[in-house]
């Protein structure tokens, strides 16, 4: 089993920032590797499809209006098996927003790989929302 987590401060308001990010089928409105997101089964499944082809089909697992959601991939390119994963806006420092985007999986392959793999896709992802929001 291994673990990512990644935070960033930004400069909004844990609601403006929910507003952004809260809605399970928004990742295409501010993840960079995301060109489209399409809901399935009542809205319980996302299929994100990816800038430059690929697909992830994921599952919304549980959430907290406001504070979180946590999802599973189901199937996709990503080294990982198992994978569970909340995304999650809480105040931080100043009051303002801090995004946390954390997971569990097993690696396929190497671990320090897949690691690597899914910090990076976290990073762009939070670097892209201290960009749109400041920090």
């Amino acid at each position: 089993m291994a673990d990512v987590k990644l935070s960033i401060p930004v400069a909004a308001s844990t609601a403006q920032v929910w507003d952004t990010i809260g809605n399970f089928n928004a990742m295409a409105d501010w993840h960079p590797a995301v060109e489209r997101s399409e809901l399935e089964d009542g809205g319980s499944v996302r299929r994100l499809h990816l800038v430059g082809g690929g697909e992830i089909v994921e599952k919304l697992e549980a959430s907290k209006d406001g504070q979180s959601y946590t999802y599973s991939i189901l199937e996709g390119p990503l080294p990982v098996m198992n994978y569970t994963s909340t995304l999650r806006v809480v105040e931080g420092a100043d009051g303002k927003a801090e995004v946390e985007w954390s997971s569990d999986f097993d690696p396929v392959g190497s671990a320090d790989e897949a690691v690597k793999v899914m910090q990076g896709v976290y990073q762009a992802g939070l670097d892209n929302l201290k960009k749109m929001f400041g920090g």
